[in-house]
């Protein structure tokens, strides 16, 4: 029996290698109570801010065989997404929107279910054991659990780190009823650096390992829905699109290597896309720009608001017609925001004279109001 677990585990490791993954480890299909405890503490703080879905799915999240009783053991797998230059580049590039690593191609969801899909398939034939296939759209803990098998730690951003593959990768896994070795826990190897928590433009991080999405940059411009607070709007800079600072930081990354899958390798008009030509888009064109992408599902709207943001943070003056225009749109969070940017571009008071004579929405004038 051993050496049936050992051959299927070899199998299993090769096989991910061979559909691209960067590493596959195996971890036990059980939960600590510290993690539960973790998990109740972040929501009881609020932290995960209008997340509701974490409160909901909080139990099956904390414990693999909440989720499914019948699991045995967890396969965790990694799938390197690195950068081939500097990511923080274009966060220097005023007139550029800049967008998160992973969110520079196709949609990685897609990519790595099909290819979890083909290897679940392959254990199920050499084992005739059940499996299941999960990304992070399901209530899985895949950060602890790939701790747990031995494939990195989580840092003091909270992210996972390798020590061979830095923080640039995503996680994916497969559940099965097979009883598979696990792999030995990877333990803490950040020490004293807290360059992380330093890189943050928002100062997320409460303390070491605690995130409060409520003030995070991917946060706010994903999940976030609505006017986003003043106070994060000028640390938020040109991040239209999530946030790569505290992943940027982190120096083991010295060990992290460009994406290798093609499909996750940034496209071109994607690296440092201008914020002229996306405050143009309207909701054809943005899907059809984005067909494909994660960017997609937080909607048009969603965007040009976040590129509004980046726009008032330019101090370009020539974006200020195109903020003027935006004043029109049918979306009362885009006009509120264009207000904002227009008074960041003007660098002074914007008067009533600035709103459509109709203008009654309360969001509008509420920012309005904020600016005196």
């Amino acid at each position: 029996m051993a050496e049936a677990e050992d051959k299927l585990k070899t199998f299993i490791k090769a096989e991910a290698i061979r559909l691209g993954f960067s590493a596959a480890c195996i971890a036990p299909a059980y939960a600590s109570e510290q993690l539960a405890e973790h998990l109740a503490g972040f929501v009881g703080a609020g932290y995960h801010g209008s997340m509701d879905w974490m409160v909901e799915t909080a139990e099956r999240r904390a414990d693999p065989k909440a989720l499914w009783p019948d699991v045995k053991s967890v396969i965790v797998l990694a799938m390197n997404y690195g950068p081939d230059s500097d990511p923080l580049t274009t966060t220097r590039m005023p007139d550029r929107g800049n967008i998160s690593v992973y969110a520079r191609n196709r949609d990685y969801h897609d990519i790595i279910k099909g290819k979890l899909k083909e290897l679940a398939g392959k254990i199920a034939s050499r084992s005739g054991a059940d499996v299941k296939v999960f990304v992070d759209t399901a209530p899985v803990m895949e950060k602890p659990l790939a701790m747990q098998a031995g494939l990195g730690w989580q840092g003091k951003h909270t992210n996972l780190v390798s020590r061979h593959l830095g923080s640039w990768f995503f996680l994916g896994s497969i559940f099965t009823t097979a009883e598979i070795a696990p792999d030995e826990p990877e333990r803490d190897h950040c020490g004293s650096c807290r360059a992380c928590l330093d890189a943050c433009p928002t100062q997320a991080f409460p303390a070491p390992g605690r995130i409060d999405a409520r003030r995070c940059i991917s946060y706010l411009t994903i999940e976030h829905k609505g006017m986003i607070d003043a106070e994060f709007r000028t640390a938020m800079g040109n991040r239209i699109y999530g946030c790569d600072d505290c992943l940027a930081a982190c120096p083991w990354n010295k060990f992290a290597r460009a994406a290798s899958e093609m499909k996750l390798q940034a496209r071109a008009d994607l690296e440092a896309p201008r914020l002229d030509f996306l405050l143009t888009l309207d909701d054809s064109a943005f899907r059809g720009l984005f067909t494909g992408s994660p960017i997609k599902r937080i909607g048009r709207n969603r965007f040009i608001r976040n590129c509004l943001i980046a726009a008032g943070n330019s101090g370009d003056a020539r974006l200020t017609t195109l903020c003027r225009d935006l004043m029109a749109d049918e979306d009362p969070v885009v006009r509120a925001t264009a207000l904002w940017a227009i008074a960041r571009l003007e660098g002074g008071e914007v008067g009533r004279n600035a709103l459509p004579k109709d203008e009654s929405d309360p969001i509008v004038l509420g920012e309005l109001e904020s600016l005196g």
